[in-house]
């Protein structure tokens, strides 16, 4: 086999309102695995030259099982969430400051500046 497993199809929507083949597990040691490009979560696009828009699972079973030795997939990258601003380095930092890291310290001075004000006016 080709190491793979696929989950979709108009039949078996993967998606909400997609009828698209998704890949759902890459077996370990298997041809996708060796070959390392394709990733859990890709959509597949077409098998060979043949689109696999609007099909059956059963029949986009049977492309695979059919597609040979010589196998080239069209597939698109799921995309992945960014955590961080706009302008997210990719380097595993965010651009700035997490948000507790200023309302922390803020809401404690103001705490402070309260207990300050009220023990003020008992002395008065």
């Amino acid at each position: 086999g080709l190491g793979f497993n696929i989950v979709g199809g108009t039949d078996q929507q993967y998606i909400a309102n997609d009828s698209s083949i998704y890949v759902s597990r890459i077996k370990k040691d298997g041809a996708a695995y060796l070959d390392g490009r394709l990733q859990e979560g890709d959509k597949i696009l077409a098998i060979n030259g043949k689109d696999l828009k609007d099909l059956r699972h059963k029949d986009a079973v049977e492309l695979f099982r059919n597609a040979g030795c010589q196998v080239s997939l069209k597939i698109q990258r799921r995309l992945q969430p960014q955590n961080g601003p706009v302008g997210h380095r990719g380097d595993g930092e965010s651009g700035g400051l997490p948000l507790a890291a200023i309302l922390v310290p803020g809401l404690a001075l103001a705490v402070t500046a309260v207990w300050i004000l009220l023990r003020y006016r008992q002395r008065m």
